[in-house]
C-alpha cells in the first residue's frame, strides 16, 4: 500500500491559462514534485515529503487569501465544488489529528519503556510489563489505523465540477482537488508506515527485553532496508 502512494493526484485537470496567477503556477510545481516523490516511497523519505506538503499548503493558504480567489468561489456556480473542498478539508484535518494521536501515544509508550530502562534497579517483572504495555497500546494504534485508512478513501469523492466561464477559476479549483489527493494519499503512506508489519507472535519475554538492556539503540536485522520504517524496527526489537 505505501508504494501506491500519491497515485490519485493529477489524472484530469485543467490546463492553466497562458499567463496564470504565479501562486497557481507555484502551486503546480510543488504538486509535481509532490508526484515526482512517489518512486523513493521509503521511510526515510517521509520528513522530506513531509516538507513539502508544508510548502504546498502555504502557497495554498497565499492564494485563498487574494481578493479575487475569495470572490471567485463565493460565486453560487462555485457553491457545489466548494462545498466538496471544504467537506475533504474536513475530512483531512481528521485525519492530522488522528495522525497527532497515534504518534502522541506511541511516543509515551516508548518513553515509558525508556524510563524504566534507566533506573539502576530495573527488575525483569518491570521492563517485560511496560514491553507488554507497549505492544498493547501498537494494538490499539493499528485498529485506528485501519480505521483511518478507510477514511482516507473517503476523501476520494464524487467531483462536482464548477460551471464558471473563468479559466483560471477552473483551474484553482482543479489544483486545490489535486492537494487534497495528494495530502490523502500522503496520510495514506504515512499511516501505513507507523502501522507496521502485522503481530506474527506474541511479545514480552525475556529474550525481547534482553535486546533492549544490551543494545543502547533499537535495531533490528533488516534496519539496513531502505524501506522498513523506525516502528517496525522497534517492534521488531521488542519481540
Amino acid at each position: 500500500m505505501a508504494a501506491q502512494t500519491i497515485h490519485h493526484a493529477r489524472s484530469n485537470s485543467f490546463p492553466l491559462p497562458s499567463r496564470p496567477n504565479p501562486l497557481v503556477s507555484e502551486i503546480d510545481e510543488h504538486l509535481n514534485r509532490l508526484r515526482d516523490s512517489e518512486a523513493t516511497s521509503t521511510s526515510s523519505s517521509i520528513s522530506h515529503k513531509l516538507n513539502g506538503l508544508q510548502d504546498l499548503y502555504d502557497c495554498v493558504d497565499k492564494l485563498l487569501q487574494l481578493s479575487f480567489s475569495q470572490q471567485e468561489l463565493a460565486q453560487e456556480q462555485n457553491k457545489g465544488p466548494v462545498d466538496e473542498l471544504l467537506d475533504g478539508s474536513l475530512r483531512l484535518f481528521d485525519l492530522c489529528n488522528t495522525a497527532k494521536d497515534i504518534l502522541l501515544q506511541t511516543k509515551g509508550s516508548m518513553q515509558d519503556i525508556q524510563s524504566v530502562m534507566r533506573r539502576r534497579r530495573c527488575g525483569e517483572v518491570e521492563l517485560v510489563g511496560e514491553v507488554r504495555k507497549y505492544f498493547t497500546s501498537r494494538k490499539v494504534v493499528q485498529k485506528t489505523i485501519h480505521k483511518a485508512l478507510k477514511n482516507v478513501k473517503g476523501v476520494e469523492t464524487k467531483r462536482i465540477f464548477s460551471s464558471s466561464n473563468d479559466h483560471e477559476t477552473k483551474a484553482m479549483v482543479s489544483l486545490l482537488r489535486e492537494a487534497e489527493a495528494v495530502t490523502s494519499s500522503m496520510f495514506e503512506y504515512l499511516f501505513t508506515l507507523i502501522s507496521g508489519p502485522k503481530e506474527r507472535s506474541k511479545c514480552g519475554s525475556w529474550a525481547s527485553v534482553s535486546k533492549l538492556l544490551h543494545h543502547k539503540r533499537i535495531a533490528c536485522e533488516q534496519a539496513g532496508r531502505r524501506d522498513i520504517s523506525e516502528f517496525e524496527n522497534v517492534d521488531a526489537a521488542l519481540r
